[in-house]
């Protein structure tokens, strides 16, 4: 049975705080007080305000409750039901208009309760609007339900005074299970939600999240929802618990319920047609549009929910969008493109630049006897039209996988690869290094691309997007181990020899090294890739490796550009150069061994706050290009073989980068050019200028007239470093 309460008119407006949550010597109005930061002067009704009230068809259960500013037009006012404390700003006879919409200063039809309003605000068709504090040049227009309870959290994972633990709300993402569950709060970044989904087995470092959490909320009741400066909402049902920031434009949404949506005059955010939000964190310059449902989630800054996609139990970072489609349990880093309406993706973890085609079902079976599974995915993972891939599995950064149902677990370590399975010979295929052979130009685009696209303000988290970095440079190097391994023990089958492992690596690795042709005739074999006795083949082996060592020398050479060193600097920085595994925290690329003494400082309470830990994010993005420095020429010794790099070496890696450069920037075009050559991409033209006109002309490509400056401009400071030596 439904308990509807019965309690006297003149009590409407009151008692929004329980006596027994009140300070003492406060009344309920005390923190709406200090919330409302207006400089405006409220003063009482006077009679004849009063007079035009009535006659304006305006009730009040006690018009001495009615605060308003100097400037204040009662005839401004039409038709309202006032009950408890309201205070009006200033009500000017002019029109406030925003696309298109021109409406009238003033309040109209609508049912208030308890609220402050900021100067000149339209407020129209309210059916019932409670406890709220509105800026000023606002425009609500009609709205079924705009109210607070006074124990709101506003998306935030805290409790309020009184409440039971049982009602915060987690987070449950990564996976289905809810074990790495965490708590939302505004202002969340990727490396906050990484750090707190990890590390379950650490009960201490877990509480400090928990507190640090707890302690960014004050617990009191009695908060009111607030909409900033300029926001406009208009034809929306519901909105609940809601915290809006300046500038926003709400139209036509279903419900907003528990939210905080971040926006601003310089990162405006939308909501638009049909969308339902339940429990979360909208970022500045939000995007949010027809019919999205999203529940108990955080959206990063500069994201996009649009056409239908579902958000659910999800952090997704900034630069995103996902449209259509529906997304589980997961945690994906800044810069993912997710699109079309039969694509999702649930309990996985995605380290962003990431893109997911029509049809990839990730995560849509478990192996295991309970929805307990997860993913993971390096940075730049794409599968490819109708890919489904099954819990648990791991895969390096730039991962391609082409279409077919992989029906067991994967653990594929080799970055930049394609990975395909052969229904004729029950075979899974790997070959790393694809990208690099075979679509440079949407390698070296999703770099740049989202580089561009990078609109944070005042970022905290330092994000390298470029493909060379010390995360895929040291999975190259794993990579090479594990191919000169698998060479050495293919090449000993074929000549019936066997070894111990340290033998087939030496033997791999000679082959490799030497460019033994040989390599293409023999069938390598890797293990422990997938769960199942099928085998995994390598494909283009001895292509691949002399791409990876390529790679090195690249990624050395470039970073030294960065620096201006003297020769002599050089050698004595390789000299003292350690190499360093590096953690991908949110996005962020960070030492392992300073990560860990982080990780130490937060359990002694060296760290106190989630402040201090985005602090630590800022002093080490601004250390980030000295390790990426420090970590290439550690590369480059290992590389050596631990010898001295003299001039000549310098040389001839400096060299040696040029070529590369030369030949990626030609990949970039030549594999543009695939789009305008291929006689099936051209048979839909009747001639090559109405495909220029559809396509463009491909001479005028801003990518790749882009790459095409920056390889004379590395080539320029490569040549100006090869004088200087």
């Amino acid at each position: 049975m439904n308990i509807i309460n019965k309690i006297p008119l003149n009590q409407i407006g009151t008692g929004f705080i329980e006596n027994k949550y009140l300070p003492e010597g406060e009344n309920e109005y005390y923190l709406r007080n200090k919330q409302n930061q207006a400089s405006i002067k409220y003063r009482n009704l006077n009679s004849y305000e009063i007079e035009v009230l009535v006659r304006n068809r305006n009730t009040s259960n006690n018009w001495n409750d009615i605060f308003v500013a100097e400037n204040f037009n009662p005839e401004l006012v039409k038709n309202c039901k006032f009950f408890g404390l309201i205070r009006i700003g200033n009500l000017e006879a002019v029109v406030l208009e925003f696309n298109n919409l021109r409406m009238p200063v003033g309040l109209y039809n609508s049912t208030i309760i308890n609220c402050d309003f900021g100067d000149n605000v339209v407020v129209e068709n309210v059916n019932y609007m409670a406890y709220y504090i509105i800026g000023n040049h606002v425009m609500l227009i009609n709205v079924n339900e705009l109210v607070t309870s006074n124990h709101s959290k506003f998306g935030n994972g805290s409790i309020k005074d009184g409440e039971d633990e049982k009602t915060r709300v987690w987070m449950e993402i990564c996976n289905e299970n809810g074990g790495r569950k965490i708590l939302p709060f505004n202002g969340m970044l990727p490396g906050d939600a990484f750090l707190f989904s990890r590390y379950k087995s650490n009960a201490v470092l877990q509480q400090k999240f928990i507190t640090f959490t707890d302690n960014l909320i004050d617990t009191k009741r009695g908060y009111y929802g607030k909409i900033g400066d300029r926001t406009v909402i208009k034809n929306t049902k519901i909105i609940k618990d809601t915290w809006v920031g300046s500038d926003a434009y709400i139209k036509g949404a279903n419900k907003i319920k528990n939210i905080t949506i971040n926006s601003s005059a310089t990162q405006k955010s939308q909501v638009g047609e049909g969308c339902e939000l339940v429990n979360g964190i909208v970022g500045y310059g939000c995007r949010i549009f027809y019919g999205v449902k999203a529940v108990r989630f955080v959206l990063s800054s500069q994201s996009q929910l649009k056409y239908g996609a579902r958000l659910l139990n999800s952090y997704l970072g900034d630069n995103s969008t996902i449209s259509c489609c529906e997304v589980l349990n997961a945690l994906i880093y800044p810069s993912h493109e997710q699109h079309h309406n039969n694509s999702f993706l649930i309990a996985s973890t995605i380290f962003g630049q990431s893109n997911m085609a029509a049809g990839a079902t990730i995560g849509s079976n478990h192996n295991s006897r309970s929805a307990d599974g997860e993913l993971i995915a390096g940075r730049g993972f794409w599968p490819g039209l109708c890919v489904s891939v099954k819990h648990n599995s791991k895969f390096a950064s730039f991962n391609i996988i082409a279409k077919g149902d992989y029906n067991y677990e994967i653990n594929n370590p080799f970055p930049f690869a394609l990975i395909s399975l052969n229904i004729a010979t029950d075979t899974i295929s790997i070959m790393p290094a694809y990208w690099f052979m075979y679509n440079m130009y949407a390698l070296s685009r999703n770099s740049w691309k989202y580089t561009q696209r990078d609109k944070r303000k005042s970022p905290v988290q330092l994000i390298d997007y470029d493909f060379l970095a010390p995360d895929t440079i040291n999975e190259v190097l794993a990579a090479m181990e594990i191919m000169q391994l698998a060479v050495g023990e293919a090449y000993c089958l074929v000549h019936n020899k066997t070894a111990h492992k340290n033998e087939y690596l030496q033997i791999g690795k000679q082959l490799l090294e030497t460019k033994n042709t040989i390599i293409n005739t023999l069938t390598i074999l890797v293990h422990n890739i997938e769960n199942s006795k099928r085998q995994v083949i390598l494909i283009k082996c001895l292509q691949a490796y002399g791409v990876y060592t390529e790679l090195i020398e690249l990624y050395a050479a470039t970073q030294l550009l960065n620096f201006k060193f003297s020769s002599t600097q050089i050698i004595e920085n390789y000299h003292t150069a350690t190499l360093h595994q590096f953690s991908n925290i949110g996005g962020q690329l960070i030492e392992v061994d300073i990560l860990n003494r982080f990780i130490t400082n937060i359990e002694t309470e060296k760290i106190v706050s989630w402040e201090q830990v985005h602090h630590f994010y800022s002093t080490q993005s601004a250390d980030y290009y000295n390790q990426k420095l420090n970590h290439s020429l550690a590369v480059l010794k290992l590389f050596y073989n631990g010898q001295n790099l003299t001039i000549v070496k310098l040389k001839q890696l400096i060299t040696n980068a040029i070529n590369t450069k030369k030949w990626m920037t030609k990949g970039v075009e030549d594999s543009r050019m695939k789009d305008y050559t291929n006689p099936y991409r051209k048979m839909v033209y009747e001639n090559t200028k109405e495909m220029y006109a559809i396509l463009g002309n491909p001479k005028n490509n801003e990518f790749v007239l882009h790459e095409i400056e920056s390889l004379k401009q590395f080539t320029t400071n490569c040549n100006s470093l090869l004088q200087q030596l």
